[in-house]
């Protein structure tokens, strides 16, 4: 009972301010806590489908075929068209980058053509017009795999007198200079689109390859980065209204 004019509360009204202010606390921290789990459940559920999304993306794409022709740009250059005849009549020995006849590359080619080195195949008795196919094929792309010609002259006329294997000689003029170029260009030796040619090729240092340039740290991929910044997008999002509310609740 409350005593007019005494000034005094009465425990009893004590008492239930107390309890409804507990309740009242308590009632807003479960509030809080249920919002917290909603929102870290909703975070888990959006990162899962946007890793799902990226997984079923990466699956969907082409494997790309190794052994298919080389396209053309719109304006191709000398070294464009000498992947051309590259593909055509250097790639079946010397590999589809140059690597050569690399046990690895022979697995690309039809189960019945993996060892041609049989007598009466492509071995020391070819059949009638046949050929026999050297064992060992070197490489003719990447470090020092030209190390034996002193400059661009000397390789095509290599290449013009000797290639390819199979049929030497058999290369025009001007396929040669262009499998040439394409050779310079995929060993980072000359890089001008200009064409190449008796007044320039001598120039052309092959022997003595230029010193390669300091590697740059790798950085993840872009899709990788895009969605590393989605998933921390999408966490900051969910599990920032729980923090606002907490925020809020203790400023009242």
């Amino acid at each position: 009972m409350l005593i007019r004019g005494s000034g005094v509360t009465p425990p009893l009204f004590l008492w239930f301010k107390f309890h409804f202010q507990c309740c009242l606390e308590f009632m807003q921290r479960r509030f809080f806590f249920q919002l917290l789990l909603i929102c870290i459940g909703l975070a888990l559920l959006f990162s899962g489908l946007f890793l799902n999304l990226d997984t079923a993306t990466a699956q969907t794409m082409p494997t790309p075929d190794r052994l298919a022709q080389p396209t053309l740009p719109a304006e191709p250059s000398q070294a464009d068209k000498g992947a051309q005849v590259y593909w055509l009549s250097c790639l079946p020995c010397h590999g589809d980058s140059g690597q050569g006849l690399t046990d690895e590359f022979k697995q690309t080619y039809p189960e019945e053509d993996r060892n041609c080195w049989k007598s009466g195949c492509h071995g020391n008795n070819p059949y009638e017009r046949g050929f026999t196919i050297p064992k060992v094929i070197p490489a003719i792309i990447g470090p020092g795999a030209l190390q034996k010609f002193p400059d661009a002259l000397g390789l095509r006329a290599y290449v013009f007198a000797a290639m390819p294997f199979w049929k030497p000689g058999s290369l025009t003029d001007e396929e040669a200079w262009q499998v040439t170029a394409f050779l310079l260009r995929e060993n980072n030796l000359r890089t001008s689109r200009d064409d190449l040619n008796e007044s320039n090729a001598a120039l052309i240092s092959v022997g003595t390859p230029p010193t390669p340039l300091p590697t740059p740290l790798s950085a993840p991929p872009t899709g990788e980065k895009s969605s590393l910044a989605l998933l921390i997008l999408v966490g900051v999002v969910a599990l920032a209204p729980p923090f606002i509310f907490l925020w809020v609740f203790r400023k009242k």
